[in-house]
């Protein structure tokens, strides 16, 4: 049975996921740092990108099977491609989104608006939908249909997993992965403003550096997901703290935008 307490805090992931985005963009419509086609190209670039592009690319690459690459079982080659998958591909959308879609939406309030429509729909997808998601499957285990309407339609050990990974995901990872979502936003927003700058100043080695900053970030939690590291809280800690660093960048970054 999966436990009422478990369930709230499938409901406050959901509700950090999809209120945080707007409350942001209310806040910054409020301080006039916003504008609305950024925000637009944000949303399009994610999902063509991400996931439409990169997840084409993990069809071909990844093994459906387990968190391995199809002709190898190196750890350290899944990784390695996990995250630099994710940084090509994420802020070479953001370069091309601002190059090419946004050549007259180039100020500080245009990083901040296109970052948060990049980070704001990744947050609706993974933490909302996510978070719905779970409650469906909460409900069905603990109604008993589990069985009837969702591990008939799966392999044994894939429906098996699922209904684990359901039982044995507890309250506070449920807040962490709402809290993850924060740190995200700020990322996205963080990395859009550094693109921004780099078209802006005709220094595409800020695209570089965004690549790499991205797939640094994404380093513990692929070894999570590959199963190296097991405790979960060390990869948010991680995302935590490199939300934090990146929100600092985007307030001293200003003073760049307006020289």
């Amino acid at each position: 049975m999966v436990s009422n307490f478990t369930m709230a805090g499938m409901v406050l992931q959901m509700l950090i996921s999809l209120l945080f985005p707007i409350g942001l963009l209310i806040y910054l419509r409020k301080k006039q740092l916003f504008s609305w086609k950024p925000l637009g190209i944000g949303i399009l670039i994610f999902i063509l990108f991400s996931q439409i592009l990169e997840k084409a690319l993990h069809f071909v690459m990844v093994d459906a099977s387990g968190p391995s690459l199809k002709w190898t079982d190196s750890v350290f080659l899944f990784v390695l491609y996990a995250v630099l998958a994710a940084g090509i591909f994420e802020e070479l959308g953001r370069y091309f989104g601002f190059k090419w879609m946004l050549k007259n939406n180039r100020e500080y309030k245009d990083g901040l608006s296109f970052g948060l429509g990049h980070g704001g729909i990744e947050a609706v997808l993974i933490g909302t939908l996510g978070a719905v998601n779970a409650l469906i499957l909460a409900n069905l285990i603990n109604s008993g249909a589990f069985d009837a309407m969702i591990a008939s339609t799966l392999p044994a050990e894939q429906a098996a997993f699922l209904k684990e990974k359901v039982l044995n995901t507890g309250f506070a990872e449920y807040i962490l992965g709402g809290i993850e979502r924060i740190a995200a936003i700020s990322f996205h927003m963080a990395m859009s403003l550094l693109v921004l700058l780099g078209i802006r100043e005709s220094r595409f080695i800020f695209v570089i550096y965004a690549i790499l900053l991205h797939a640094m970030m994404d380093v513990i939690p692929a070894l999570y997901q590959a199963g190296v590291v097991t405790n979960i809280w060390i990869a948010e800690v991680v995302i935590v703290l490199f939300g934090i660093a990146a929100f600092r960048f985007t307030l001293k970054i200003k003073k760049r935008f307006q020289e």
